[in-house]
């Protein structure tokens, strides 16, 4: 199954909460929370680039599936991590006390994020 395609945010829950909990200003959670986010993803084999448009900021990451790479967190930290890939459809990798699973089922694309016990849930569309 590839991951290939640009996804729009439908909704997303305990966004508040989570963007706290991981330490973001409330000014820009406040920002941010209303904000719909474009998803665009490009799988070759085993190597991801995915371009993250939420308003005016733009996310890149690119890494390889089990090789160490460098990746933005929510709050613009650069951290290392391995991402690795369960079954044919779900990433998974931990940023630095948050563990990230991405999952794709047909066309929707669902990013479950957990800090502690607080589980940010964001769901996509392929568009």
């Amino acid at each position: 199954m590839s991951f290939t395609g640009k996804y729009e945010l439908q909704y997303q829950e305990n966004f508040e909460p989570f963007m706290k909990a991981v330490g973001l200003p409330d000014e820009q959670i406040q920002k941010g929370k209303d904000l719909k986010s474009i998803s665009e993803i490009v799988q070759d084999g085993k190597k991801f680039n995915i371009t993250v448009t939420t308003g005016t900021k733009v996310i890149r990451q690119e890494f390889t599936i089990g090789e160490e790479c460098e990746v933005e967190t929510l709050s613009g930290e650069k951290i290392k991590t391995v991402v690795q890939m369960e079954g044919n459809n779900r990433l998974i990798a931990n940023l630095k006390g948050v563990s990230s699973v991405t999952e794709l089922n047909g066309d929707t694309i669902t990013l479950t994020l957990k800090a502690g016990d607080i589980t940010l849930k964001r769901v996509s569309k392929r568009i």
